[in-house]
């Protein structure tokens, strides 16, 4: 603690106006003392000896005269061995042992350790006395759950420093003392398996930032081959009340290939909280047999708790992602919502009395934004690994009105748009990411041309379909209507998922490339059928067989039986490939 103490001179709803006695930094933790609590806060303006906080509690009860003391010290995150299957609040208060103390009403004014001083780590050094390091390198190892996870040398601790002394193998608390480092003026450093890291500032301890290129594949049709993220990358999902988003990221954090997620579930309601925390227990990870929470950590902020929470959970959660980016892991980060954090901020600047942008929203919401995303990427680490953290921010938008700021201040900054579609959720046609709306600036499992020739004949197929809504089937001619039910047919056999079906749920990239080029022979080629009925029984048929070969396990009998099926159906009835087809064939060939 500091020497530096003030007072409350004003209260309005969270935010807090101190006069300060002596020096002061903008992000400085403070503590208003009121009765026998100490409530936590964070110095967000400075105006001469006149300094606003935002406090993380409720401030019922402060009042004028209430004495605030600073700690000199920046809102902050341990970072430690013991993070993976945690949930914390937005202030990193484990919530277990917090509701285990304090009820089933949270006091003001606790504040637990993040990590668990008295479990023990299986401690192997890496290092030897003698060394050189930087801060970021490797000192020694423990397990944690299927990791080994890195003792590093504090990201704080600029400049060259000798091992002096490091720790036996054995077991450790993370408090213990494991190493003693000497700086360049001769000063010792004695290091534990625990430091804490700011978390408005960005972990910079790489050699390279990288562009993200290689995909990240979520197991999702429609994603990984028409609107892809990269590892690395940034996407954003937004939709209505209802669309489908919470249950999308699920699937996502569940059969996404990467090592490590992490769930900001910031200002969402209680009750998709509590959803969300039963059953990430349950869930199975497909890659480990074991519970999917030994390799996630979860960070809740209800709606029902204070609201400049919110913007400490989001900061928190990236912080523990680049934590373990650190280490050449690659951490998939999923904020929900990012609509409630923007929220937040609308709040605090009415409070603040700055001038206000549009829909009240602050003027600098897309700075801020941006900031946050921008903290995702690829790294290549001093030590020549590759890590990464990928970034996917859900947005509520009023109404599923994507012209909102928040919505147009995310499409600003990410790399792919997954918008969620209120028609397509109430069709029951899940995902309900819409095909023709969202876009990705990154590349795709699949043949990229042949990605966007189906991609230009769901457009064609829905003008057709537009069309027939004016002038009817009977309108429309046999070559326009062949064109809507090929479109039609692709939604429905690969765009849709079956969600609780085991094999439909999660499809692996083999086997999304396999059907895909199965069904561009189909798409690309001309169907040699006269009359309207007989092409939509023949779709109709076609599709009833695709479905079943969706849930037939890989490479199976029955896979292979359907497949022959299929292939027969659609060889008796195709004839050339389409001009344009034939040309994009003989360039790939090229």
């Amino acid at each position: 603690m500091t020497q530096t103490t003030g007072k409350v001179v004003g209260v309005n709803g969270n935010l807090v106006a101190v006069e300060v006695e002596g020096q002061v930094a903008l992000n400085e933790v403070g503590y208003v003392i009121h009765e026998d609590k100490r409530l936590k806060s964070e110095i967000i303006r400075v105006r001469g000896k006149r300094v606003e906080m935002q406090v993380f509690e409720m401030t019922r009860g402060v009042g004028i005269g209430d004495p605030v003391e600073f700690t000199g010290e920046l809102l902050a995150v341990e970072l430690g061995p013991g993070l993976l299957g945690k949930v914390y609040d937005g202030l990193q208060n484990p919530l277990p042992e917090l509701a285990e103390q304090a009820g089933f009403f949270l006091e003001r004014g606790v504040y637990l350790d993040a990590l668990d001083r008295e479990t023990t780590w299986s401690f192997t050094p890496v290092a030897k006395k003698g060394d050189t390091v930087t801060r970021g390198d490797t000192l020694a190892t423990v397990p944690e759950g299927i990791f080994e996870h890195n003792i590093m040398v504090p990201f704080d601790l600029h400049g060259s420093y000798t091992v002096e002394k490091i720790a036996d193998a054995g077991d450790y608390r993370i408090t213990d003392a494991i190493a003693t480092l000497k700086d360049e003026q001769g000063h010792e450093h004695e290091l534990t398996m625990r430091f804490e890291w700011p978390v408005k500032r960005a972990i910079d301890v790489y050699a390279e930032r990288l562009k993200p290129a290689d995909p990240m594949v979520t197991k999702v049709r429609i994603i990984d081959t028409f609107i892809p993220v990269s590892l690395g990358g940034t996407y954003c999902i937004p939709g209505p009340f209802g669309a489908g988003k919470t249950v999308l990221q699920q699937i996502t954090s569940r059969n996404a290939e990467v090592d490590i997620v992490i769930i900001a579930a910031c200002g969402e309601r209680a009750g998709e909280v509590v959803e969300t925390l039963k059953e990430f227990p349950e869930l199975i990870d497909p890659k480990t047999g074991r519970t999917l929470m030994e390799r996630t950590v979860i960070i809740c902020n209800t709606s029902s708790m204070p609201v400049a929470s919110r913007e400490a959970s989001v900061y928190t959660a990236v912080t523990i992602a680049e934590y373990y980016r650190q280490m050449g892991l690659n951490v998939l980060l999923l904020a929900d919502s990012t609509s409630r954090w923007a929220q937040a901020m609308r709040e605090m600047s009415g409070r603040l009395e700055e001038i206000p942008g549009e829909e009240a929203f602050p003027a600098y919401l897309e700075s801020v934004i941006a900031g946050f995303y921008e903290r995702a990427g690829k790294v290549r680490l001093k030590n020549g690994q590759i890590g990464s953290v990928t970034i996917g921010g859900t947005v509520s938008p009023a109404g599923g009105n994507f012209e909102e700021p928040v919505t147009q201040a995310t499409l600003k900054v990410v790399g792919a748009f997954h918008g969620l579609s209120r028609e397509r959720s109430d069709a029951r046609k899940y995902p309900s990411i819409h095909p023709l709306e969202s876009w990705s600036k990154y590349p795709t499992i699949v043949h990229p041309r042949k990605a966007a020739y189906a991609r230009d004949l769901l457009f064609r197929g829905n003008e057709v379909g537009q069309m027939m809504k004016v002038v009817g089937e009977e309108g429309t001619s046999t070559e326009d209507f062949i064109e809507y039910m090929k479109s039609e047919f692709l939604d429905a056999v690969y765009l849709q998922q079956n969600a609780f079906d085991p094999v439909d749920a999660a499809v692996s990239t083999e086997r999304q490339v396999h059907i895909f080029d199965l069904l561009f022979d189909l798409l690309a080629s001309e169907i040699k059928i006269d009359g309207k009925d007989e092409v939509r029984q023949y779709f109709n048929a076609l599709r009833q067989r695709f479905l079943d070969y969706n849930s037939a396990e890989w490479d199976s009998d029955e896979f292979k039986k359907l497949e022959k099926e299929i292939r027969e159906m659609i060889d008796e009835k195709r004839g050339e490939y389409e001009l344009n087809a034939q040309e994009l064939l003989q360039e790939i060939n090229e």
